[in-house]
């Protein structure tokens, strides 16, 4: 595992990471997740011994981040932010280079090195210099060196970064393949993402740790966690709302002003009344909507209940906002 101990990082009178501790274990792949300056690449780069902690300490497998920062170094596969590379090289002989660093020689570096190009789709800019590949292929270059020694650990700092969508999906593929053998730490800004690949999420603000949970976790402490989104047809949205507040355990109920789109039914936007209910916490109040609204006789196009909203929690987390 990765185990991440009292770890901080001071630059002068600033504190980049404040006193974090974490594990990461096989099988697992972990959201970092935070603003700008919250400390994530900060964090990133003390795991991968780029830089030296203030106090605290990591280990790798076992290794210690401070004692022993070259077996920690053969151990992962490092993709830092912007994938800094050797722009004047090409790309073969780049991923040629880094597997002659990794200890690889004759066939089996070669090996190697073409077996790493087709599964980041590298093979049709092997010979162009890096320097003129576009932002996503230099991602992907960035990528092959990460994986290219087949590592235990994989630290990718915004991995999916300047990549078109199908290029996303890929890699968000390819990294939760990987993540079932192996231990991973992805940051990321994109909220989808985490949704999308990851077993678990640690939100960090202002270099503490704010939170730490599966995605379902974290959603959990949304205000529209349990929520109910209903669309009734031909029915005054007002009445909808007063209605739906003397339902035992509903805390408010909100009417949503964007315009809806006709239904499959036959449903028109326009005679559509849309409203979300909120539960007190920690009630569930779906079937006493339901059951309302067929004692009402109400004309309903759609019903769901929400998860919650990722982007509500982190944004409450790091702003100050009080989350449930």
């Amino acid at each position: 595992m990765i185990a991440v101990q009292s770890l901080s990082r001071h630059f002068g009178t600033i504190k980049a990471v404040d006193d974090i501790s974490f594990n990461v274990g096989k099988g697992e792949i972990l959201g970092f997740l935070g603003p700008n300056g919250a400390g994530k690449s900060t964090t990133m780069k003390m795991i991968t011994t780029f830089l030296a902690p203030t106090s605290g300490t990591a280990s790798v497998g076992g290794c210690d981040i401070i004692d022993q920062p070259i077996e920690v170094r053969a151990r992962i596969g490092y993709l830092p932010e912007s994938s800094p590379s050797y722009k004047d090289m090409n790309v073969y002989d780049f991923l040629m280079f880094a597997a002659e660093i990794r200890g690889y020689d004759g066939s089996e570096r070669i090996d190697r090195v073409k077996k790493i190009m087709e599964t980041c789709n590298l093979k049709e800019v092997a010979y162009q210099q890096i320097d003129t590949l576009s932002k996503g292929f230099r991602q992907r270059v960035g990528f092959a060196q990460a994986f290219l020694h087949d590592p235990e650990y994989l630290i990718l700092d915004e991995p999916t970064d300047g990549l078109d969508p199908n290029q996303k999906q890929e890699v968000r593929n390819l990294i939760k393949s990987m993540g079932r053998e192996k231990c991973i730490i992805l940051s990321t800004h994109i909220l989808e993402e985490v949704e999308a690949v990851c077993t678990r999420a640690i939100i960090i603000g202002s270099g503490k740790i704010v939170a730490d949970g599966s995605p379902a976790d974290l959603k959990a402490k949304s205000k529209r966690h349990g929520a109910v989104y209903l669309e009734l047809e031909n029915v005054d949205s007002n009445e909808v709302m007063t209605s739906l507040e003397k339902v035992q355990g509903v805390d408010k109920a909100e009417k949503i002003n964007a315009e809806a789109p006709a239904s499959e039914e036959g449903g028109k936007a326009g005679n559509l009344s849309r409203v979300r209910v909120y539960p007190m916490f920690g009630k569930s109040i779906a079937h006493e909507i339901a059951s309302f609204v067929r004692q009402k006789n109400w004309k309903l196009e759609r019903f769901s209940v929400e998860e919650g909203d990722l982007n509500e929690v982190f944004y409450n987390l790091t702003k100050g906002g009080a989350a449930r």
